[in-house]
């Protein structure tokens, strides 16, 4: 019995023979701030009203959308979305700290974000193409060599998606597909890549023209899915990169007006009057889609469902947002995790969905054994046990290609960037 993948939507569904849906949910900001350390940790954005230090509130939803990831990639429960939409409040997240970062020289804020986004990116794309390669992916492959060369170009610079094999021969229980199963988080790489490309015109534009600003990427995105969605070249690089940036360019432009200081300046009502009327817009709309009556509903597969009630879930988010200089006490004893996520933010995202892949033919054997068979068919069918199998090995990945992000952010290369926990020393009296 094998527990095996089946593709749905190449960028943004997965399935589980052993029931979920997989769709990328990148919840991380690749860059929370320069010079990112994991003690004392003085990179992350500071609270809204200017004053220095470690917002630790920001820390700990980037290490809950982290975690939220890889429980809806396994499970594919689809009210997770609803609960916490982490692809939005992340894009919000790094949005505020682009605005925060853009006091200094634009050119010199990007060049800076590029730094600490692609070398990460680069490594995990050596690794793929070139199990890819062994697997019979090549030039010939697609019947196009010289587009094949050209298309690797965007595992350079992702301006759209890196190219995959969508069928391959397949390694040992691994089937033809995995290599759509293990590039699929890269998207959130390209749509981040756009915004931060775009943000000094964003920021400039919110300034001048606030609401015009934030309302454009709704209308954008509503009007794309509303009158042109049976169009043919929806499945086109070009709209699919559009479609991502119009379904959170609003979530990202909040967290600049956020850092900017501008939802502080409306009236305290307004803000949790208006953006519960947007979610219930949002999710309206979601229960008027056509859907298999025998699934459930899934947001992230309506873009103008996940544009509105990100939108107004986020503007909540930073409406109540509290700046922690540190964790409430029960919090406290998750000061070493959250700082160690936050460290490999990239490489947990990255490497996360391959950990999943891995898991299943490491699973399978199993099956063949009669001891397992006889009395742990419920273990090995079940997803909690692929999760338990995938966490340590996402941690064996992450130890063995994480220093990279210490190298692109100019530091001393660290395997395994746990804080210390600072003691407090005693002196003896004497005498």
């Amino acid at each position: 019995m094998t527990a095996s993948f089946d593709l749905g939507r190449a960028r943004d569904t997965m399935q589980l023979r052993v029931p979920a849906a997989l769709r990328s949910d990148p919840s991380w900001d690749p860059d929370p701030e320069p010079d990112r350390q994991p003690t004392p940790e003085p990179q992350a954005q500071a609270p809204a009203d200017g004053k220095g230090g470690r917002d630790r509130y920001l820390d700990l939803l980037r290490a809950l959308a982290l975690g939220r990831v890889m429980l809806y990639h396994t499970f594919g429960w689809f009210w997770l979305p609803l609960v916490f939409p982490s692809m939005g409040v992340m894009f919000a997240l790094a949005g505020s700290l682009m605005a925060r970062s853009l006091s200094r020289p634009a050119l010199a804020v990007i060049r800076g974000r590029l730094r600490r986004l692609l070398p990460p990116m680069w490594v995990f794309g050596a690794v793929l193409i070139a199990l890819q390669i062994l697997d019979g992916w090549g030039p010939h492959s697609e019947g196009h060599p010289t587009w094949w060369w050209s298309k690797l170009a965007f595992w350079i610079l992702p301006l759209s998606t890196p190219p995959y094999a969508e069928e391959l021969a397949g390694f040992q229980h691994v089937e033809a597909g995995w290599a759509t199963q293990v590039i699929v988080p890269l998207w959130y790489l390209r749509a981040y890549l756009w915004y931060v490309l775009l943000s000094p015109l964003l920021l400039r534009a919110l300034r001048r023209f606030p609401v015009l600003t934030l309302s454009a990427p709704p209308a954008m995105v509503i009007v794309m899915n509303a009158f042109f969605v049976d169009q043919e070249f929806i499945y086109s690089r070009v709209w699919e990169t559009a479609n991502d940036f119009a379904t959170f360019g609003a979530c990202w432009i909040l967290g600049m007006a956020h850092q900017e200081g501008l939802l502080k300046k409306i009236p305290q009502y307004v803000l949790p009057s208006i953006a519960p009327l947007i979610m219930v817009a949002g999710f309206w709309y979601l229960q008027t889609r056509p859907v298999d009556p025998t699934v459930a509903t899934d947001i992230e597969a309506w873009p103008i469902a996940q544009a509105l009630w990100s939108f107004g879930f986020v503007a909540i988010l930073l409406h109540v947002s509290p700046s922690w200089e540190r964790r409430p006490r029960p919090l406290e004893r998750w000061n070493g995790l959250v700082s160690l996520l936050n460290a490999r933010a990239v490489s947990v995202y990255l490497w996360h969905q391959a950990a999943l892949v891995a898991a299943v033919p490491l699973i399978d054997p199993l099956w063949s054994i009669p001891f397992f068979y006889d009395n742990f068919q419920w273990l090995l069918a079940s997803q909690w046990f692929m999760l338990l199998v995938a966490i340590p090995l996402t941690g064996l990945l992450v130890l063995t290609f994480g220093w990279v992000e210490d190298v692109a952010a100019k530091r001393s290369p660290r395997l395994f960037p746990y804080p210390r926990r600072r003691r407090r020393g005693r002196r003896r009296a004497t005498e």
